[in-house]
């Protein structure tokens, strides 16, 4: 990599700043250090979470990364609790940990991933181009 990809690579995927919005129950946001604004709501990042255990039952039910989980075949929609961390802890330099609600607590999410899977939509026109 040559020195200039160094710096995009870099702003690309540090932030300036993190605001994590538990009280209002708002989501997250991350401003990067190349100008871009990400919003996460609490209810994607649970469901976008990236440890093992999250990351093998997406696959195998076939889910992108960030969508609900589908009822069974044959089965009505049950209300959903929405998603909301209890605890929200910085993991060193390069990413962010949540303890959801849920009792979940495994995944480590690294500013790379969120950035790679940043959910607004100029981001998605970008991952289908």
């Amino acid at each position: 990599m040559s020195a200039p990809d160094a710096v995009t690579h870099a702003g690309r995927y540090d932030p300036e700043s993190v605001q994590v919005n538990v009280t209002s129950g708002a989501g997250m946001e991350i401003l990067w250090k190349d100008g871009h604004v990400s919003r996460y709501g609490f209810t994607w990042l649970r469901d976008a979470c990236p440890c093992a255990m999250c990351h093998a039952e997406r696959s195998g039910a076939g889910r992108a990364i960030g969508a609900a989980p589908k009822p069974a075949p044959g089965t009505l929609p049950m209300y959903r609790e929405p998603a909301r961390p209890n605890d929200v802890t910085p993991v060193g330099h390069y990413a962010i940990s949540f303890k959801w609600s849920d009792g979940h607590e495994l995944g480590i999410y690294s500013w790379e991933f969120l950035r790679d899977h940043c959910p607004c939509e100029e981001c998605k026109r970008a991952r289908r181009s």
